[in-house]
């Protein structure tokens, strides 16, 4: 990386400047490639960015598979099954609109603030609650395929 020295009693002022300079420069390379290295907020970040985008096309590939494997179960159910499920789905509504109406009635004012600012919280952040919830679920099916 360095040139052997020359002997400093015959070099002339301006060598040695140059040689001077040239010393500062490798230095500073150094000095900067070892902060690169030993920044580690940085490369974490760099590292949970590129989690992230991973989670992200991971979960949108999960997705679109869970889309389509819907669409075939509901392309080869029989139509009085098709209907039966409609009937459940409609009923399940209307449970669910009344236990929210109930909700309304019954909780205290704190605690809807809490549940809505949570509500909030979760749609504002959909992707990565997502992307979570679709690699906690590969993980569980990990386990339980290595255990059974």
């Amino acid at each position: 990386m360095t040139q052997p020295e020359p002997d400093p009693t015959t070099a002339s002022p301006e060598e040695l400047r140059e040689q001077v300079e040239q010393t500062r420069a490798e230095r500073g390379e150094t000095v900067q490639a070892l902060t690169a290295k030993t920044d580690l907020k940085s490369r974490a970040q760099e590292k949970a960015t590129a989690a992230r985008e991973q989670a992200t096309v991971k979960a949108g590939e999960l997705k679109a598979e869970a889309a389509d494997l819907t669409h075939q179960a509901r392309d080869k159910m029989p139509a009085p099954v098709k209907d039966k499920a409609n009937q459940a789905a409609e009923q399940a509504g209307l449970k669910t609109a009344q236990a929210g109406q109930l909700w309304q009635d019954k909780a205290p004012e704190p605690v809807r603030q809490k549940t809505a600012q949570g509500a909030r919280t979760a749609r504002e952040n959909r992707t990565l609650l997502l992307a979570t919830t679709g690699a906690a679920t590969l993980m569980w099916l990990a386990c339980r395929r290595r255990k059974g």
